[in-house]
This record gives structure tokens, C-alpha cells and sequence, in this order.
């Protein structure tokens, strides 16, 4: 599902944010920072939400409470900073989400390019709205892996064009949840 960020006020986006904060209350610093160094700081419990960050599109995935399985949501194709939040705290409310994971686009040899640094700003952006904390995560090889499952599983490039980001979300936002649980063994 392909969703579009609808045209809306920034009052609304405030009446949305009114459970979490009114506006005689100074929002609270999200964390933002790499998953490693920000995982002592999130809930033990908690649905979290997965970006895929594009140019176009953001793909959004999210997992249970117990942060087992990630899931697919949909696509939000992009069109205005404030409704692109607006929808991504749409969907965070909705499955009483605790943090976001956002894929970070490193280069290949691990250096940070202009992908990175508008992800890096996205972030922070999107702490001072939400309140809740941004977790970055390696997505390197995440849409090539995915693209490599749907072509295998015989999905159409039509079909494939249209769920992948949604896709890349789910992968990032496992190999976040697997490491999570991985260091409370």
C-alpha cells in the first residue's frame, strides 16, 4: 500500500501531539544517535517503527511489543516535510510505538555520504516533532537483499516497484530487533 501524506495544518499536527505534550510543556530531547549507543536508553518493551528513507518514498515497517518479528506497513510517498512527519506519527500512534529505527545509508567502505548527512538532518527534525527516539541503523545491501527475495519469490517489477521500500523498512527494523535481542542474552 502506497499512502500520500495528506495536506494538513500544522494545528493538526499539534492536536496530534497533544497526548504526548502540550504546548505549555517544552518538549522533551529525543535521542537520536547509532542503535548501539542509544539501546540502554529504550523501553525493554514496545512496538518500535522502521524507516527506509528515500528520496520519494519512506518505507515503514514495524514489529510486536516483544520485538520478535518486523513487519510490513506501507509506503509514504514524500511530498512536504511537516505531512511526511505528520503521517509517520500517524502510524506511531496507531501501534503505540516507543522509538524509531531509521536506515542509514553509509557507503559501501563505511563513510558517510550526502544520502547520510540528509538522514542525519531528517532525524533531528523529525526528534523535535515526534519526542520519541531515533535509533539509526546500518542499511547497507538492505533493498538488494530485499530485491533479490521478491524476484525469487516471482513478485512482478510492477508489484516489486511498489512494496520495496516498505520491505527494505521490515529488513532494517529486523536486524535492528535481532541485535536488541541479541544483547539481552
Amino acid at each position: 500500500m502506497v499512502h500520500t501524506a495528506v495536506r494538513t495544518s500544522g494545528q493538526s499536527l499539534q492536536r496530534l501531539l497533544k497526548g504526548r505534550m502540550t504546548d505549555e510543556t517544552p518538549k522533551p530531547a529525543a535521542t537520536v544517535g547509532p542503535l548501539a549507543e542509544i539501546a540502554a536508553a529504550l523501553p525493554e518493551r514496545g512496538s518500535l517503527l522502521g524507516l527506509d528513507l528515500g528520496t520519494k518514498t519512506i518505507g515503514v515497517a514495524t514489529c510486536d511489543p516483544d520485538r520478535r518479528l518486523a513487519t510490513v506497513v506501507e509506503t509514504v510517498k514524500r511530498t512536504k516535510f511537516t505531512q511526511d512527519a505528520e503521517r509517520l506519527m500517524v502510524l506511531a500512534s496507531e501501534r503505540k510505538a516507543v522509538a524509531f529505527v531509521l536506515g542509514l545509508p553509509l557507503n559501501m567502505d563505511g563513510s558517510e555520504g550526502p544520502r547520510v548527512q540528509a538522514s542525519r538532518a531528517f532525524a533531528r527534525n523529525f526528534a523535535r516533532l515526534s519526542g520519541l527516539p531515533i535509533a539509526f541503523w546500518d542499511e547497507r545491501l538492505s533493498t538488494v537483499a530485499v530485491e533479490r527475495a521478491l524476484i525469487s519469490a516471482d513478485v512482478s517489477r510492477a508489484k516489486r516497484a511498489n512494496v520495496i521500500d516498505q520491505h527494505a523498512a521490515a529488513f532494517i527494523l529486523q536486524g535492528a530487533i535481532d541485535f536488541l535481542n541479541g544483547r539481552r542474552f
